[in-house]
């Protein structure tokens, strides 16, 4: 017979607190995964396992697991997401993301943590867990002013290295047709959404959103956002790749990039330094596109980035941390701005937002 327990208290770092299980239903269920779960061999020769559930993502439940004298992490997908509008999701979002792990761990083994276990029939995997003291969300860091140019131009150059190492891959490309999928967790709640938002704009947004479903040339993460890079020692390492498809590259560049600007409101202290790491961002996973034209993925990330920026606050998932509805009248200006311009590089972006933001 084993031993578990449910610690109720909150765990540093992840920008995190921890959620209560609060019905003898909770417990059941988390009795029934856990007995699930002793059959993967990572967890099967602890005497005692304690759950430490955590919260602070909207697509999954996640536990940290002490084992003894070690600490994995849990992750199960919702099959409807955390936020205030409807967005229900395929739980399948738990293998695309284990695919991802494993094939961006084959490219640098240093970008993603180890896969220990997975359970496709339960939508769960088991990996590493890292110390958060040693590896800091980004997410964070970038919210208390610490920005740093030179850990964005890693983010690019890690990420258009997966790129580049994925692109043109014809076995790759039939393993993550995952069209379904990432139209229901990035296209649908993003861009057509926004669309609805939008009337005027609308032909324009669900042009984009065609466009983008219809270009398919390396494999992508499809939420590289802060919340989901840690600063490790070793450089970025990217969690969360539930939204995986083989697809088009320009949609991870333009949607971290996306961030990066909109961290202009919440670190208005660090305004020059977030866009230098946007331009560092860019310029190193840039330097790596050798799989088609530059100038083509420019032009495809720099006319997804208003989208983007209009989705983060008129879409399914708007930025927590813009509240003010002068600051979203400033974001929808700027994003419009990009449209009548018809920016085609993301330079041409980066000038027109610096320009729409407050003085």
């Amino acid at each position: 017979m084993h031993e578990t327990s449910w610690r109720i208290s909150s765990p540093p770092g992840w920008g995190t607190e921890v959620s209560e299980i609060s019905s003898e239903g909770d417990v059941a269920e988390l009795v029934e995964l856990e007995d699930e779960l002793r059959r993967l061999d990572v967890m099967a020769d602890s005497p005692t396992i304690e759950w430490i559930p955590l919260t602070g993502g909207v697509s999954s439940e996640i536990w940290r697991v002490e084992l003894g004298d070690r600490t994995v992490c849990v992750k199960r997908a919702r099959p409807k997401l955390a936020v205030a509008a409807e967005w229900n999701a395929p739980v399948e979002r738990n293998e695309s993301e284990v695919a991802w792990l494993e094939v961006a761990r084959e490219v640098d083994a240093d970008a993603v943590p180890r896969v220990l276990g997975h359970r496709s029939d339960l939508h769960v995997f088991v990996m590493e867990y890292f110390d958060p003291d040693r590896y800091p969300v980004w997410k964070a860091e970038l919210a208390r002013g610490s920005v740093d140019e030179q850990f964005a131009a890693e983010v690019g150059a890690r990420l258009g290295t997966i790129h580049a190492s994925t692109a043109r891959n014809t076995e790759l490309a039939e393993r993550f047709a995952t069209d379904d999928l990432f139209r229901s967790l990035r296209l649908e709640p993003y861009l057509d959404a926004t669309a609805a938002a939008h009337p005027d704009l609308a032909a324009r947004l669900r042009e984009l959103s065609e466009r983008t479903a219809a270009t398919r040339l390396a494999l992508v993460h499809g939420d590289v956002s802060p919340k989901n890079i840690l600063v490790g020692p070793n450089g970025p390492v990217f969690l969360d790749a539930e939204c995986a498809w083989y697809g088009d590259p320009a949609f991870d560049v333009a949607f971290c990039g996306t961030h990066l600007l909109l961290k202009c409101f919440q670190a208005p202290t660090s305004r020059e330094a977030l866009l230098g790491s946007f331009d560092a961002l860019v310029t190193s996973h840039s330097s790596l596109v050798d799989w088609e034209p530059l100038e083509d993925l420019q032009a495809r990330v720099a006319s997804l980035i208003p989208a983007l920026l209009l989705a983060r606050v008129d879409g399914k998932s708007p930025v927590e941390y813009l509240t003010a509805e002068s600051d979203k009248d400033t974001v929808r200006r700027a994003a419009r701005e990009m449209f009548d311009a018809g920016a085609s590089t993301t330079d041409e972006v980066r000038d027109l937002w610096d320009r729409s933001l407050p003085t």
